[in-house]
């Protein structure tokens, strides 16, 4: 097999062969498909929620998802660093396998449940709780995994274009998990009202998905080129110029906290887990209600295709965010994640006054919003940790990164699920309006930054 030469952290992206792009395209493919599997086991939550009803109230609702949010971001302070450690096939094995079983378990609890005397009788909310934070742990170490292998088979001056992919990964994950989903319940039902007893194949489906597919990666995915017959090669980021020894735990951890970059990154993402979250979650939600109350214009069309129209967002964030970060600001990613939060900020403003409108306004300012920031996820998450973080400690970038995320998502699980019961749904975007704004104004303060070889300061 032929190897992809070479090429200078300071130089353009080498030449890959035509085997080496196939190769690596059925290497990152399945890998991505498996962590859109994890996304639809993840966000499954959300829809037995509406399926579920009454039997989970929305501050149920908050506190499960809230509960493992933070366990997920948690588990990075472990799971990053180990996934440096192991590679990341074995990381994305374990957090499939892991998933699936989590998964399982929710749809077995939840028949126990139903075939009770009196299922409210049951600790429903405590269960769940420790069933979604024991998925959630799992479900961390996909993102690690996937940009840990990925980041020994993109060049630097690639990774804008793998943004977009990543963007993709994650929006098929979303569609998964919410359009799908929903079919499946349909599906189950035959035709008919959908039951709450239905609800179990949200988590039965998304379970037998994933051991097929963490079953198929144990035998076909490779951490590095030079596994597949390949050279490994120069990807020119903060690795650039170093051996392959990988350095010992605290070391990679250290470099990582005392990045300026990398913790402005993870405090920029933490806004972007209210915000993103705070959409994906409650809008549809709010959809919901309003169709109770008797209102359908715009509502039930997103309340229907809302994982569609946060698959279309996720492309087009992800794409758009990728090309303009590698095209127009040679692979710097704070300017094209800086426009993105500027548009976020103002569609967030925006959503105030049309709040008790028809759904059609509010749900192109929410699709707007996913857009951007589903791109800037997609960009310092699962770009920036590479450029930043390097090979040998592309994980654990992203570790930091992904848990502040997660951190900001328990953030707003519990107060929006206050916040909307409590004091009206008003408080919505006025709630998430200062992360938009917040995370703005810090990416501003990296606007220049690209990786540099280790011993050299990042530029």
């Amino acid at each position: 097999m032929s190897a992809s030469p070479a090429a200078s952290s300071a130089g353009p992206a080498p030449e890959h062969s035509p085997a080496y792009t196939r190769r690596r395209f059925f290497n990152w493919f399945p890998l991505g498909l498996t962590y859109a599997l994890l996304y639809m086991g993840r966000y499954n939550l959300t829809v037995s929620k509406t399926a579920l009803g009454d039997f989970m109230s929305k501050a149920d609702f908050g506190t499960i998802f809230g509960v493992g949010a933070w366990v997920y971001a948690v588990a990075f302070l472990v799971n990053g660093p180990l996934t440096d450690k192991i590679g990341g096939k074995k990381a994305m094995v374990i957090g499939a396998a892991g998933a699936a079983a989590a998964n399982a378990a929710m749809g077995l609890y939840l028949s126990y449940v139903l075939a009770l005397p009196d299922p409210k009788s049951a600790p429903l909310v405590a269960v769940f709780s420790a069933l979604y934070g024991l998925n959630m742990y799992f479900q961390s170490y996909g993102a690690v995994a996937i940009v840990k292998v990925n980041a020994h088979w993109f060049h630097v001056r690639e990774r804008g274009s793998f943004s977009g992919i990543f963007g993709i990964m994650i929006s098929t994950g979303l569609f998964l998990a919410f359009d799908v989903s929903e079919r499946i319940l349909k599906f189950v039902a035959a035709g008919g009202p959908v039951d709450v007893a239905d609800t179990r194949w949200v988590f039965y489906s998304p379970a037998l998905l994933l051991t097929a597919f963490g079953l198929f990666l144990a035998v076909y995915l490779r951490d590095k080129p030079s596994q597949a017959g390949f050279a490994d090669f120069d990807t020119g980021d903060a690795s650039s110029g170093e051996d392959d020894v990988q350095p010992p735990v605290f070391t990679v951890i250290k470099r990582m906290l005392t990045n300026k970059v990398i913790m402005t990154i993870a405090l920029v993402e933490f806004c972007t887990g209210v915000i993103r979250n705070g959409v994906m979650h409650w809008y549809r939600i709010l959809a919901k209600e309003r169709m109770a109350a008797g209102l359908a214009e715009g509502w039930k069309y997103t309340s229907d295709n809302w994982g569609l129209m946060l698959m279309m967002a996720g492309v087009v964030g992800g794409v758009v965010a990728g090309n303009v970060s590698d095209k127009l600001f040679q692979s710097r990613r704070a300017p094209a994640a800086g426009f993105l939060y500027a548009a976020a900020a103002v569609a967030t403003l925006l959503m105030i006054p049309t709040l008790n409108g028809d759904g059609w306004t509010l749900g192109i300012l929410v699709f707007i919003m996913s857009i951007c920031v589903i791109g800037t996820h997609g960009l310092l998450s699962g770009t920036a940790t590479m450029d930043f973080g390097g090979r040998k400690g592309a994980a654990t970038a992203v570790g930091i990164i992904d848990g502040f995320v997660y951190l900001g998502t328990g953030l707003q699980s519990l107060a929006l699920g206050y916040i909307t019961t409590q004091l009206g749904w008003l408080y919505w975007p006025i709630f998430m309006a200062p992360f938009a704004i917040a995370g703005f104004v810090m990416l501003t303060t990296i606007w220049h930054a690209k990786p540099a070889p280790r011993g050299a300061a990042a530029k």
